[in-house]
């Protein structure tokens, strides 16, 4: 994403303080936006729709973060469960560019609105015990990712965060926007989007490849610019993806997780250093 429009970044006034002097100059900050994602299936022989969760986003990618988003919470499972994606305003209308988005399921497509509600309460909320989310996250992928084909080389893994760093414009322009990146075994760039929240930057790559009928995903490599929490390993392990990098810190559910379904995960990969926490075997350490 080398290429700022507009609707990306506000323009501000602010006071800079340094060297003790101060002085009001024009900046750029990133725009954050709420996104409604909307639900649309058939019930009883006639189509409905049901508003399934706000979250706060950069837009852009607004259809691949929808899709993304159900696909990592269980609730599509391939790109054929997608009947359309479009914008809607007022009354139902299609607006392009607005702030709710509806993904209509094709009409085979069943909604079990009971066990909706509990996947959403386990795996969305913040604060739920880990020992209920990887319970919920267990009913959507019942089997370990399938390992890299082959070692990847710890150089190649280096060399990730620069590349993604080149591409993150609305960081640069900002500092506020994270990134996440789909990389080939030999490092090449395949996708790339920036979010202000990490999860939205996955789901925005994830939906891509969704969209793109790219699923499952395999012999690819996820990196992203934050931590590795739990919820980006989990949106990794339903993508099919078998190694996740990051440049900070994964958190203690997070390697558990990624433990348990095969995941590789890396963290603190930054200049010629990175720490290894599962996956050792997936991982050639170039000495």
């Amino acid at each position: 994403m080398s290429d700022i429009r507009s609707r990306d970044v506000s323009n501000v006034f602010v006071v800079r303080h340094a060297g003790g002097t101060s002085e009001r100059v024009d900046d750029v900050v990133a725009v954050e936006e709420p996104l409604e994602i909307q639900l649309g299936f058939s019930e009883q022989g006639r189509r409905t729709f049901r508003p399934l969760s706000i979250t706060m986003r950069t837009p852009g990618a607004d259809f691949e973060l929808s899709a993304g988003f159900l696909f990592s919470e269980g609730v599509i499972h391939s790109a054929e469960d997608i009947a359309e994606v479009h914008y809607c305003g007022p009354a139902t209308q299609k607006l392009s560019g607005s702030n709710v988005v509806r993904v209509e399921l094709a009409e085979t497509v069943s909604v079990d609105l009971t066990r909706l509600s509990r996947n959403f309460y386990t795996t969305s909320s913040c604060g739920v015990c880990g020992k209920s989310s990887i319970e919920a996250l267990q009913t959507v992928r019942t089997s370990p990712v399938e390992p890299l084909t082959i070692p990847v080389a710890s150089t190649v893994l280096n060399r990730l965060p620069g590349i993604l760093q080149s591409q993150q414009g609305l960081f640069r322009a900002t500092g506020g926007n994270h990134a996440a990146g789909l990389f080939d075994h030999a490092g090449k760039l395949l996708v790339v989007h920036e979010d202000v929240g990490r999860h939205n930057a996955v789901d925005k790559v994830v939906g891509d490849q969704l969209l793109k009928r790219n699923l499952p995903l395999r012999d690819v490599l996820l990196m992203v610019s934050g931590r590795a929490s739990f919820e980006l390993v989990q949106k990794a392990v339903v993508a099919g993806i078998p190694l996740l990098a990051s440049v900070g810190a994964p958190s203690s559910l997070a390697i558990e997780l990624a433990s348990q379904f095969g995941l590789a995960l890396v963290g603190f990969v930054r200049g010629d250093r990175l720490n290894v926490y599962t996956g050792l075997d997936q991982i050639n350490l170039v000495t």
